[in-house]
């Protein structure tokens, strides 16, 4: 049994949590490169670490060894969300998800293909109005948070506008007291972050208690109905589901999409995924392949064991950082490039090497609508559009927490497709006039 490679520093002095959590993809090239592997250890939240950047690695932390890694109990999240599939462990955690899958498979997910599709309408269909160049990120966080605010609790922008706003904003008050400092403290005048953080969880936890004593339709409907260990386990699981982090992912994942297929250069791959459902699956794989929305995920050892060969302590943490997993060298061939075509090739039926929504029995519950959601979206935006960076130069330059995304956020325009066949043909016209009157 061989020993990690890398050092986990001594306490505080060697946490490299804000070198990590600066630069995460930086920081684990730096040392795959320095230690000539793709698994290494350090110091992260102050606890001995190992780093997992391979596909093998990755499998054998989340699925061959998933009761042995386990989330921490002490996670921020907990002390935001409560006790849900998301921070629970062993049997807990097991029926909680038994309990709740029903509500994200079968009849309860082909029920939300009607507003999915309406929602994709309401907020996609006004694009190339305003004359003007659109931040995509903006755009589709506020579509992932219709989507979700009309889904799971029942409010829709369209027809309860004020209550609509305010629950988006308290949900980015909730949202930012999870990524600042757990202090909670108020003075005249002043509060920390998270102290905000609560107060907008107490409002919002107000919010759905009365949905669910009152609201008999839909998923609110369902989830009071099932048989939770708790009487506090349908809220805290309604708070996770409607919480801002989900409209970032789906904001994330389909401006990286837009990007990869944008400007006159990609016409030929956005005709193919228009045109190809296969071909937009293996477009929508390689985009999640790249440009993971979440960088990864931690587990902390339950007992002495084992990772890709090398010995791992109780209590050390481990953490699979996506976008080091999906250009794994051994796996993904030209790692680096954008190859749709790869998914109908040699990594056919490889979609389950993919983490950015985990993988084996803790994967995210909410992945089959999420896929639902994003080819919905992105079939809307190539049946109706072209699309361009403008200006054509920016900085795509791309930051990871807490969400992946161009750190200057990309403005695009957009054209309805009918104008642009409409100008290519005046343009092919004109082309063909011209060298007529020259014959001539």
């Amino acid at each position: 049994m061989s020993k990690l490679p890398g050092n986990a520093g001594v306490s505080l002095l060697g946490d490299k949590s804000l070198e990590f959590y600066r630069d995460p993809v930086s920081f684990y090239r730096q040392r795959i490169d320095k230690h000539r592997g793709r698994v290494f250890q350090g110091r992260l939240l102050n606890r001995p670490t190992v780093f997992i950047c391979s596909v093998a690695g990755m499998r054998e932390l989340l699925c061959e060894k998933s009761n042995v890694f386990l989330k921490d109990p002490t996670d921020l999240m907990t002390n935001m969300y409560g006790d849900t599939l998301v921070t629970t462990n062993g049997e807990e955690a097991c029926l909680l998800r038994l309990s709740l899958t029903s509500l994200f498979t079968g009849s309860c997910l082909k029920s939300s293909s009607d507003y999915i599709s309406s929602v994709c309408v309401r907020c996609l269909k006004d694009l190339p109005l305003s004359g003007q160049p659109e931040c995509v990120y903006s755009v589709f966080k506020r579509l992932g948070t219709e989507l979700v605010l009309g889904l799971f609790l029942n409010v829709r922008a369209e027809e309860q506008p004020e209550l609509f706003q305010e629950i988006m904003q308290l949900c980015t008050l909730h949202w930012h007291g999870l990524i600042s400092a757990p202090v909670h403290m108020k003075v005249p005048l002043w509060s920390s972050g998270f102290s905000t953080a609560l107060d907008a969880r107490d409002k919002l936890m107000d919010i759905i208690k009365d949905k669910l004593e009152n609201d008999t339709e839909g998923f609110v409907g369902s989830l009071g109905s099932l048989p939770l260990p708790d009487s506090c386990a349908a809220s805290q699981h309604l708070l996770l589901f409607i919480s801002a982090l989900i409209p970032k992912a789906f904001a994330s994942l389909l401006t990286s999409f837009t990007l990869a297929l944008s400007g006159n250069e990609q016409e030929e791959k956005r005709r193919r995924a228009r045109e190809e459902p296969d071909y937009l699956h293996n477009v929508l794989l390689e985009v999640q392949r790249l440009w993971p929305a979440f960088i990864g995920g931690r587990r902390i050892a339950d007992q002495d064991s084992t990772l890709a060969g090398f010995h791992v302590p109780k209590g050390h943490g481990a953490i699979y950082i996506s976008h080091g997993v999906h250009r794994d060298p051994e796996v993904f061939q030209q790692p680096d490039d954008f190859l749709p075509e790869r998914w109908s090739g040699r990594n056919a039926g490889q979609e389950h090497f993919l983490c950015s929504f985990g993988s084996g029995a803790r994967n995210c519950i909410g992945s089959k609508l999420a896929d639902v959601f994003l080819k919905e979206a992105c079939v809307y935006l190539l049946t109706h559009y072209d699309w361009r960076l403008d200006p054509p130069s920016q900085d795509l330059e791309y930051k990871w927490l807490p969400v992946s995304r161009p750190a200057n956020p990309p403005t695009m325009s957009f054209a309805r497709l009918d104008q642009t066949r409409s100008d290519n043909s005046d343009t092919s016209s004109g082309m063909h006039s011209t060298s007529s009157d020259v014959t001539s």
